[in-house]
């Protein structure tokens, strides 16, 4: 990967496609699929997570990926950490990448949050020495107390967020990739984190937010997509890809509660 600041883009995603077998899934035991082979009524055996998507992060963008839930969203984010393959198109993902989700993984529940910060440093590839001098503030940002000598696993799902987002923003990364984390804290927390992503905005780096609050997207985030089923539906001005989606959601909403007054009656 380039990191070269001439780069015209963060991220350039075209025709990606993500298709998941159905045949083994937590709820479907190898028993059961042998069954339904045997009896010849499989139905689908695959499904796609996500198709055709296409789209451009280009540096000092924020785009904000919303849509209903199974839309896809996790999915795509979870591709340009590297998490998942993809089945079918092209990534190109320019720069250090800077994730929660792959931090998250990386923590190790025995060793203290301070530890796991030199960890997750170790994990992106930064020098040790060059993490140490960045200790102090990323503890001071994370602001959990003493809790920053604790073992990983006596935090809370939100201590672990605090902890995880004030290392992710603090290695000063190209791309970073975020998923709710903006909801999790307190008022002052959120607040700081914003000032943060603006920061990196500013800095011109590419950010991908996955959120369901639309107040972010429209204050904080200069591009939005709307996903469904996999498929983009909108992508553009922030404003205008909220309001497509709150209308489709009605929509949906209306028909939904339809279907259920016509099964009553």
């Amino acid at each position: 990967m380039s990191t070269a600041r001439a780069d015209p883009y963060a991220i350039d995603v075209r025709g990606l496609g993500v298709q998941y077998s159905l045949r083994l899934t937590r709820k479907t035991t190898m028993h059961q699929s042998f069954i339904r082979v045997l009896r010849r009524h499989e139905g689908p055996t695959h499904f796609w997570a996500l198709r055709d998507v296409s789209f451009r992060v280009v540096h000092g963008e924020s785009l904000a990926v919303i849509g209903p839930n199974g839309a896809g969203k996790s999915t795509l984010l979870q591709v340009l950490a590297g998490i998942i393959m993809p089945s079918e198109g092209i990534i190109d993902v320019r720069g250090q990448v800077s994730s929660l989700l792959t931090l998250g993984a990386g923590f190790d529940q025995e060793l203290s949050g301070r530890d796991n910060i030199l960890l997750a440093g170790a994990f992106l590839g930064i020098d040790h020495r060059e993490m140490e001098e960045r200790l102090e503030g990323i503890i001071e940002f994370a602001d959990i107390g003493q809790f920053i000598d604790a073992a990983i696993k006596t935090y809370s799902a939100g201590m672990r967020a605090r902890l995880g987002f004030s290392i992710a923003t603090a290695v000063d990364p190209d791309v970073l990739l975020l998923d709710e984390v903006l909801g999790t804290g307190d008022q002052a927390f959120r607040a700081k984190s914003q000032v943060r992503i603006r920061e990196l905005i500013k800095a011109a780096k590419g950010i991908v937010l996955v959120t369901h609050d639309m107040n972010w997207v429209t204050q904080f985030c200069n591009k939005a997509m709307l996903l469904e089923r996999g498929h983009i539906v909108a992508e553009g001005d922030p404003a205008d890809v909220v309001r497509i989606h709150q209308e489709r959601s009605e929509r949906a909403r209306l028909e939904k509660a339809a279907s259920v007054a016509a099964l009553a009656g």
